[in-house]
């Protein structure tokens, strides 16, 4: 019986502000991910919402509760179809306004995120940070560390969910301008690499507000593989299957009893104690 889970991209243009219709678009391309096989299906950053607001104000009609209404109109298709979906929105919370990516499955919503880490672009310029410490959730028998954007680029972040178990790292993200893939490509091999976990990336295409998103969605395996690499320019799908006990098990053999291997019993935890000080400021 094969215990492997096939996991799905889907590349999608964002239009800013327009929440029906993006959407529609999640629904669509969800259906599509299950009727080719998917478990996972996992959408890019704001999905729902656009990501270019030029203030608070300007995003705030765009952004919903949750629950609310997106999700609830997920959560019946995920039920439907028995799936899970992750896709990224803005978050209204009282009088917060976070960046955030919800995990929903067949019975309803799993999980939320709100973005940790915090750039000075887009909307981000005006959410409220994430607090939370890092932690898993699941979508049937896979344990995923969900981040978004940012957070790939701090390897403290891909370093916990790890350490708490994760088979993958899913991130919802909204790579713009070619250097920034370019840059980002990389990186997602080592994560995949110094904690032995899938990697899972789904970018975004199109133009919103003059900065072209590059696409390259890219899933990882936990050897540093790329399993599949999506276009630049094209909404699509890219597919891959993952088996979870090989990112279970840390333990990398190259000759028995000679030359082996394991990430995580081989750190140094009492060396590094620098990395967990508050930054300093002026």
């Amino acid at each position: 019986m094969s215990n492997t889970i096939r996991i799905a991209a889907a590349q999608i243009d964002v239009q800013l502000g327009k929440v029906e219709h993006n959407l529609a678009r999640i629904l669509a391309y969800s259906g599509e991910a299950a009727g080719n096989g998917a478990d996972l299906v996992v959408f890019p950053e704001c999905a729902l919402t656009g990501y270019g607001f030029d203030s608070r104000e300007e995003a705030l009609p765009a952004a919903q509760a949750v629950p609310g209404p997106a999700t609830d109109t997920v959560s019946a298709l995920c039920s439907d179809l028995g799936i899970h979906v992750i896709f990224g929105m803005l978050e209204k919370v009282e009088d917060k306004l976070y960046n955030t990516a919800v995990l929903i499955g067949p019975d309803g919503i799993a999980f939320k995120y709100h973005k940790n880490h915090i750039p000075f672009q887009g909307v981000d310029r005006f959410v409220d940070k994430g607090d939370v410490p890092f932690q898993l959730c699941n979508a049937g028998d896979v344990r995923i560390g969900l981040q978004i954007y940012y957070d790939i680029f701090f390897p403290e972040s891909a370093r916990v969910h790890s350490l708490l178990g994760a088979d993958l790292v899913t991130l919802p993200t909204d790579f713009a301008t070619m250097g920034v893939v370019a840059r980002a490509s990389f990186i997602l091999n080592t994560r995949a690499i110094e904690n032995k976990v899938y990697v899972l990336s789904c970018n975004r295409v199109g133009i919103e507000r003059g900065y072209p998103f590059c696409g390259k969605s890219k899933i990882v395996d936990p050897m540093g593989v790329t399993l599949a690499e999506a276009s630049t320019d094209r909404e699509e799908i890219i597919y891959a299957e993952i088996d979870p006990a090989n990112a279970r098990n840390k333990i990398i053999t190259h000759a028995a009893g000679e030359w082996g291997i394991d990430r995580m019993a081989d750190r140094r935890p009492e060396l590094y104690g620098l990395i967990t000080e508050p930054t300093c400021s002026d």
